[in-house]
């Protein structure tokens, strides 16, 4: 949920309650689960999950977008925080970190249609990864407001399908290694 500041032309996250965690967990089986559980028995609704590897396997990064208010979020982080698989929580302010979602979207085309929709890949620095009789397969990354203006502009061609990531995102700049950034539980 975007807002648009009322003097300019300019949209911002910053005037909503969108957060962006992000949680240092043991790599291990049910720690999703636990997590997820713990937003959803609160009533929280998580607006994006992305899971994966670390470049230590023995942790998984989660990166979750909520849209709580300050103080709900301040009981996620300290309920986060009593889990016993959660090494780091940190919340990564947008212009202080880096944060994509990937998107794959089946657009309509034909013979007539197929150059523009090219054209508008190009100008968004998308690429085509598949192409039939009928369609063309865009592969995308960017920021949430990238690919929301690249699905817009395909629309009127017609999608036919799309998938899209959840947020990851990692702070900018050098960070200690985990070996001395868990400020955990150890």
């Amino acid at each position: 949920m975007t807002q648009q500041h009322p003097d300019s032309g300019i949209t911002s996250r910053a005037a909503t309650k969108v957060h962006t965690l992000s949680v240092l967990v043991e790599n291990s089986p049910g720690v999703l689960a636990r997590i997820a559980s713990l937003f959803s028995r609160r009533g929280y609704n998580i607006d994006s999950l992305a899971v994966g590897p670390t470049e230590n396997p023995l942790y998984s990064r989660m990166t979750i977008v909520i849209d709580v208010e300050a103080h709900a979020l301040e009981q996620v982080i300290a309920q986060l925080d009593k889990l016993i698989n959660v090494i780091s929580i940190t919340e990564l302010d947008p212009v202080a970190s880096v944060q994509r979602e990937l998107l794959l979207v089946k657009v309509s085309t034909n013979a007539t249609t197929r150059s523009q929709v090219l054209e508008t890949v190009q100008l968004f620095r998308a690429k085509v990864v598949d192409v039939a009789q009928d369609a063309v397969t865009v592969e995308a990354t960017g920021n949430s407001e990238k690919i929301e203006a690249l699905l817009r502009v395909l629309e009127p061609y017609g999608i036919k399908e799309l998938v899209q990531s959840g947020l990851v995102a990692m702070s900018r700049g050098l960070k200690p290694g985990l070996s001395t950034n868990t400020d955990s539980k150890g």
